[in-house]
């Protein structure tokens, strides 16, 4: 034994060989946080004192090599400043270096995710065997950093520059034979013979049969590209880069940069090149978000597992209603793995419910994510009909009939006679009470919503509504199932529009009032989408259907009276009346007319413009800042209120559900991380400020005003935890 840590150990074999082996202690996963990385400078110094070496192979003890850093370190680390975040990268620079200038060859053998920071350990080495299963690549960029330790810098010396611009700045994880074919790994293998695999590469280095040596070189010297190649290949790749990433999110550009600042320099000079951006990104908005993003996702997920271990299995679905929903419902289930029942009261319903299932593993064929004989099995998995007659074997139904309550309560009367004891019913409904719902049923406790989103194959979030009687046993199952499904679910408490609705539709509050005020609403899509939405409110509205937000209203004026009914007629109200339900029929707030691929493409219209009028009571200009405030202060409001309600159990839930249900800009964190950002003082100044104008939409709480006058945020200061403020 050569070294021996909790995180890691280095054993010399009889033949010279040295074995550096990750095996993190309590972990199921490796990851390089502080304690990682000082016990891997201190196995480089045991093996630099250590004689008769003759090779080295990394390697890890674990199914995973390593997943990348600590994220949940980064925040406190980023707080200590830029010179801070440099000095620490050119510390791990100098380690991995000692790795990359040990005196004899050395290759890593890549078992599993080899991630980030992992994946750049991994660079260091001579070569890299990688076994067939296994995925590598450099994702910082999602997290609004570029790779900081030798990443940019090594990867374009390996696989040269163009291949490399595109993992980094995509992000992306990469099979092992795409990895083969760049040159980012040396040899693919079956993992049984991974190790035996890495030792033949160092016997055939260690005869002279490969030239590790020349592969150092090309790793610690300029890009080999002439002036005309770097210009062709940077400044396209920026053009491109730019247009896909867009504004909001710098990291991809800059790692081009870095890549083309350090392409003529040596190792040291490139990697000093690195460090120095890797910190000004560290320290931006954008990075502190999206890393929070992370973290609040790690926390939604672990909730989900928590729910999942007490979870009865899901081995049979079934849906109730056809048509785009349910068919979208049950793709996505016979997609991912569970067998599911489509049922309706019309075969034409039936037919269009298979349809839309059919055209969505299309499409996977298409992308060369399914092959025609998957695509086959998962339509298999789809079982239509037109009767109850195999629903006594479901474990779990989803109600997905239009959203009537009425309906809604005849349906999931009529079919919990039909099922066992133990069967869950579950209701898709966006906006009527699970209370109201299970108040005729005779097993409540059996009985929860399950809301999705449209369209439901694109749409991460599951809102799980728990309702007054509904039991541990059935909120789990339904956890369970909707992870099954690939789905992220978030756990609420019942209430009108439950958590998503309930935020957007004072968003909408928002809206309306600047339309009434004068604002042309073309203006302000175009000013939500720059603040980064991915589409504006008018157009939003029209995705959704303008006869659904009219309901969807008149239930949340029902519920929240003093701040959400309205006396006036809003123009959301004018365009319904008028017929334009918005992309269902081809005209709401825009005209909309098919482009080549056949999908609606939307054009201003001179008779929604007019509509719009008839409801202005002035006609004034905006400030853009103007316009994002009176948008974004109810939508914030609403999700405090929440919070402080208990109807959303943290602020990471409340503004995970926010990202991915309505696609709130990731890079702003969310509707809580967006008051810490602004300061709770200063939006609960705002916040008065605007309701003195416009009314109790804007108002804030009592606990908020408390919580600005303590100076507390919704996130703590480093940001890896965060608190309910009720």
């Amino acid at each position: 034994m050569i070294y021996q840590g909790s995180a890691l150990s280095v054993v010399k074999r009889s033949d010279g060989i040295a074995m550096l082996t990750f095996d993190l202690q309590d972990e199921s996963i490796n990851k390089l946080s502080s304690t990682v990385i000082a016990q891997l400078r201190e196995a480089i110094d045991a093996l630099d004192t250590e004689r008769g070496i003759t090779g080295l192979v990394i390697a890890s003890a674990k199914d995973v090599f390593i997943v990348g850093a600590d994220i949940t370190e980064f925040h406190a680390l980023f707080a200590k400043g830029e010179d801070y975040l440099v000095d620490m990268n050119q510390q791990v620079h100098a380690l991995f270096n000692r790795i990359e200038d040990l005196p004899f060859p050395t290759v890593t053998a890549i078992n599993g995710l080899a991630l980030g920071g992992g994946f750049e350990v991994t660079l260091t080495t001579d070569f890299r065997v990688m076994a067939d299963s296994a995925q590598v690549g450099l994702p910082e960029t999602k997290l609004g950093i570029l790779p900081g330790w030798g990443g940019c810098v090594r990867l374009s010396r390996l696989t040269g520059a163009d291949n490399a611009i595109e993992w980094i700045a995509a992000g992306s994880q990469n099979g092992a034979n795409q990895a083969l074919k760049i040159a980012a790994v040396d040899a693919v293998v079956p993992g049984e013979r991974l190790e035996a695999a890495a030792l033949d590469i160092l016997a055939r280095a260690n005869d002279g049969e490969l030239d590790y040596r020349a592969r150092r070189a090309e790793k610690t010297g300029p890009l080999k590209l002439n002036a005309i190649e770097q210009m062709m290949v940077f400044e396209t790749a920026k053009g491109y880069v730019a247009g896909k990433a867009g504004p909001h999110y710098p990291a991809p550009i800059e790692a081009i940069k870095v890549i083309q600042k350090g392409a003529g320099e040596n190792r040291e000079r490139a990697q000093a090149i690195e460090a120095k951006v890797f910190a000004k990104l560290a320290l931006s908005d954008v990075c502190y978000n999206l890393v929070g993003l992370f973290l609040n996702d790690q926390l939604v997920k672990k909730k989900g597992s928590q729910y999942e271990r007490k979870a009865a299995p899901v081995n049979r679905a079934a849906v109730l209603g056809a048509g785009i929903m349910g068919g979208g419902i049950a793709y996505q289930s016979a997609y991912k793995g569970t067998p599911i029942l489509m049922k309706d009261i019309n075969e034409e319903a039936v037919q269009l419910g298979l349809k839309e299932a059919r055209k969505l593993l299309a499409k996977q064929v298409e992308r060369g994510k399914l092959t025609t004989e998957q695509m086959a099995e998962a339509l298999s998995n789809i079982r239509p009909t037109l009767s109850y007659g195999d629903f006594g074997e479901v474990d779990l139904i989803v109600e997905a009939v239009v959203e009537n309550s009425k309906i809604k309560d005849a349906v999931l009367t009529e079919v919990e006679g039909q099922v066992g004891e133990n069967t869950i019913l579950t209701s898709n409904t966006s906006t009527i009470s699970i209370n109201r719902l299970a108040q005729n049923l005779k097993r409540p406790e059996n009985f929860c919503g399950m809301h999705f989103f449209n369209p439901v194959h694109r749409m991460p979030l599951v809102e799980v509504i728990r309702g007054e009687k509904t039991s541990d046993a059935a909120l789990a199952a339904t956890v369970a199932y909707a992870r099954k499904m690939g789905k992220t679910p978030i756990v609420v408490n019942d209430c009108p529009g439950f958590l998503v609705n309930r935020v957007l539709f004072p968003y909408f509050g928002g809206f309306s009032f600047l339309v009434e005020q004068g604002a042309d609403f073309e203006h302000v899509d175009k000013v939500m989408e720059k603040f980064g939405w991915p589409m504006g409110p008018a157009y939003l509205l029209d995705v959704v259907g303008m006869d659904t937000a009219v309901h969807a209203n008149e239930v949340m004026a029902e519920g929240f009276p003093e701040r959400m009914a309205r006396d006036e007629k809003t123009v959301i109200q004018v365009m319904y009346e008028n017929g334009r339900l918005g992309q269902k029929n081809g005209k709401g707030f825009y005209r909309y007319e098919e482009d080549k691929k056949g999908k609606p493409r939307k054009v201003s219209d001179e008779q929604a413009r007019a509509l719009a009028g008839e409801v202005a009571v002035a006609k004034r200009e905006f400030e853009d800042d103007e316009i994002v405030a009176r948008m974004m202060v109810p939508l914030c409001m609403e999700s405090v209120r929440c919070l402080e309600d208990g109807i959303v159990g943290s602020p990471a839930e409340a503004d995970m559900a926010l990202i991915y249900g309505i696609g709130f800009p990731p890079f702003r964190g969310g509707a809580l991380r967006y008051i810490d950002a602004m300061g709770v003082a200063e939006f609960v100044a705002l916040a008065e400020r605007l309701a003195e104008e416009l009314g109790p939409l804007y108002a804030p709480t009592r606990r908020l005003r408390e919580m600005a006058a303590n100076g507390e945020r919704f996130y703590s200061a480093d940001a890896t935890s965060s608190h309910n403020p009720a």
